[in-house]
Parts: structure tokens; sequence; C-alpha cells
């Protein structure tokens, strides 16, 4: 498990995230989270298999046709679809530096499949939450961007 001081250090040099499972529906936790992402500076890429746009940004069907690397695949996905997820996240020619599973999602299976990789996995925690608690005063809260 990260300490506060390795999550902390990872949001801080992270740029881009992938939210998967993105949507724009209003009063869904993924959509806060989005916007809140967004609104902290990172490059936010939605993925979704139907949407063409979320948060007015263009969408992505799936992991594999992310336009270029993102340093954090961040899913809002069931427990049973993450290890599927985990298998996209290996046959890509780049690695993110985080598989974060949000809040209520844990899985084994995607954990165990990444473990003899660089990627540090992340299960079962917010990342708006842990953000806001960990760097409440980010650049972009002072208006400099990230």
């Amino acid at each position: 498990m990260l300490d506060d001081r390795q999550i902390r250090a990872m949001l801080g040099e992270s740029r881009s995230i992938a939210i998967i499972g993105a949507k724009d529906k209003p009063g869904q936790a993924v959509d806060r989270v989005g916007r809140y992402l967004l609104e902290q500076g990172y490059r936010v890429v939605p993925v979704h298999p139907v949407r063409k746009t979320v948060w007015g940004l263009p969408a992505v069907p799936s992991i594999a046709e992310l336009p270029e690397p993102v340093d954090i695949i961040n899913l809002f996905r069931a427990p049973e679809y993450c290890p599927g997820h985990a298998q996209e996240v290996l046959q890509l020619d780049w690695r993110p530096k985080l598989f974060w599973m949000q809040l209520g999602i844990r899985s084994p299976e995607a954990r165990q499949a990444l473990a003899q990789t660089d990627i540090t996995v992340v299960e079962d925690l917010c990342i708006m939450v842990e953000h806001a608690r960990l760097l409440p005063h980010s650049l972009t809260s002072q208006g400099q961007g990230l």
C-alpha cells in the first residue's frame, strides 16, 4: 500500500489522466471527478466505448486508442472489468505511472497482472479526494496551472 508521501509525489508529477468509463452525466461520481481533475489543470482524455465527447473533449473508445501516452489510467468500471483493462495496458507501447481504481473498486487479478511492471496500482481510493487532501494548494488552485 502506498503512503501519503508517495501518492502526493505521483499525483504532483502526473500531468495527464485517461478516465475509463468517463461520463458527463450530472450527479455521477465520474462527472464530479472528471470536472475536478480538469479544474486542477490535468490533461484529461475520456475513454468510453460509445460516447464521442465527454466534458466537451473528444472521447476515445478504448485504452488502445489513446492518442498519446498518459501518466494515469483512472478506472470507473466494476471490478470484473479491471483485469481486462490491465491486459489492455500491458499491450501498449508505453506504460502509465499509475493504474488507479476508484473508491470501492478492487481487483486482485488486475493488481497481479501488473505486478511485474513498473506501474503502480492503486485500489479503492478516490483520486479527487486524495488530490484535494494531499495537494490542497496545487499550482492550479494558485492560478498558475500545472
